[in-house]
This record gives structure tokens, C-alpha cells and sequence, in this order.
């Protein structure tokens, strides 16, 4: 199943200890063709981007960059797969990798 992203808003429902994504975080999707972008913020992120694309089954590959609550930017790599839920709504488990900037 090929999922579309275009105009979907995404929360976070967990993340790691160390992480600054929370449930107050909100995701802006939006897609055209392959092309995939976000603009995320609220919680621990002041402002936030993802552009990547999505695979033939709705795989998802991001750089991403933001702006958190210290001053600190950060960047690196974000992969989702989504799953389409009962209840009809997508959750799109992610594995992020932090890239240091010196």
C-alpha cells in the first residue's frame, strides 16, 4: 500500500530519554509525487524541517534540522515506515540518527 503524506499533521507518541521530539511536537506533512517535506515545532523544538522522499510502499527517507529550545541546532537522518492503523489513522515508526555539528 502506497500512503500519501499531503496535509497530514503527525504527533509523537514516544521517543528516546534523550530525545527533544514530545507529544507537544506537531508534525505539517507534505507531499508531491515522491517528494516529501515537514515543518515541525511546539514542545523542546522551536523550529524544525524534513525534505526526503517516500519508496514505492510509502518508506520514508529524510535529512531533517532544528532549532531547539537552547539555541542548539540539530541535524541528521530520519527513516519512517508507516502502518495503517484500524482506526484508519497512519503511525510512522521512525528511526532518527543524530549527526554532531562541531
Amino acid at each position: 500500500m502506497n500512503f500519501h503524506n499531503h496535509n497530514r499533521v503527525f504527533i509523537s507518541l514516544s521517543n528516546t530519554e534523550n530525545g527533544e521530539v514530545s507529544f507537544l511536537t506537531k508534525f505539517y506533512y507534505r507531499q508531491n509525487g515522491n517528494k516529501v517535506w515537514a515543518e515541525y515545532h511546539w514542545g523542546k523544538i522551536k523550529k524544525g524541517f524534513l525534505v526526503g522522499c517516500s519508496d514505492e510502499v510509502g518508506n520514508l527517507n529524510f535529512t531533517y534540522q532544528h532549532l531547539n529550545s537552547q539555541g542548539v541546532l540539530r541535524t541528521g537522518k530520519c527513516r519512517s515506515t508507516p502502518e495503517l492503523l484500524t482506526n484508519g489513522k497512519i503511525c510512522l515508526s521512525k528511526k532518527w540518527q543524530l549527526q554532531i555539528i562541531n
